[in-house]
């Protein structure tokens, strides 16, 4: 059984509204796909879906427009090949991500992208996010219970051989931060699309740009 070291091991990065400014995105092809129903999705809900799963976030968007009798999986593959078109191009990076993700590598420190999103997605927007920056990518496909569970977090850190105490998890939503959480991650909570003052046991960041690797080195060293 892997034992924490009480040293940073891994920094495990969420993916959209973390790493890459996807989550305008997903806003337009949930507005689209709201607009083919024939409703306008309500703001509150539309932040509720943030880190949830495509089949979660459809069923949120029947409820909120009041249509039944549609398909959620079906939905939900026609939100995901939205997606799929949408992010072809060229995605933003967060403000910080970039440089984080370049100085974490250069320290020789394990990485993993965690993610609720699809792989079809995942793999799309890695041809922006760069599939080398990562020793682990965990998506939606590769787990059986998705965020808040611990799973996904868990999956991250047992794939890469480090104790989840020592791993630095960065989320923007409480739905992944509960996740990181909950596998036993140190969490750092940078805010996107949805207000995150409110989570306790989290270190809370305004942006990535005010990160570097010894802040994250200390926060583990702190929680051990």
């Amino acid at each position: 059984m892997i034992q924490g070291s009480g040293e940073l091991a891994a920094v495990l990065f969420d993916m959209d509204g973390t790493l890459v400014d996807s989550e305008k995105v997903w806003q337009v092809a949930l507005d689209q796909l709201a607009a083919e129903m024939g409703g306008v999705m309500s703001e509150s809900v539309r932040k509720a879906m943030v880190g949830s799963t495509t089949p979660r976030a459809i069923a949120m968007l029947h409820e909120d427009i009041g249509v039944t009798g549609r398909d959620v999986q079906a939905d939900s593959d026609a939100l995901e090949d939205r997606m799929m078109s949408l992010c072809a191009g060229q995605l933003d990076f967060r403000p910080g991500a970039f440089e984080l993700l370049q100085a974490v590598r250069a320290a020789g420190l394990k990485t993993a992208l965690v993610t609720a999103t699809v792989r079809r997605i995942v793999e799309v927007m890695l041809n922006t996010i760069g599939r080398d920056n990562f020793d682990v990518v965990i998506t939606h496909d590769d787990v059986v219970h998705g965020k808040p569970d611990p799973e996904p977090y868990a999956t991250a850190a047992a794939r890469l051989g480090v104790h989840p105490h020592d791993c630095v998890a960065i989320e923007d939503s409480p739905t992944g931060a509960a996740s990181a959480a909950a596998a036993g991650c140190v969490v750092f909570a940078v805010p996107s699309e949805v207000d995150l003052s409110r989570l306790t046991g989290v270190t809370h960041v305004a942006s990535l740009t005010d990160v570097d690797v010894d802040f994250l080195r200390k926060a583990v060293e702190a929680g051990s």
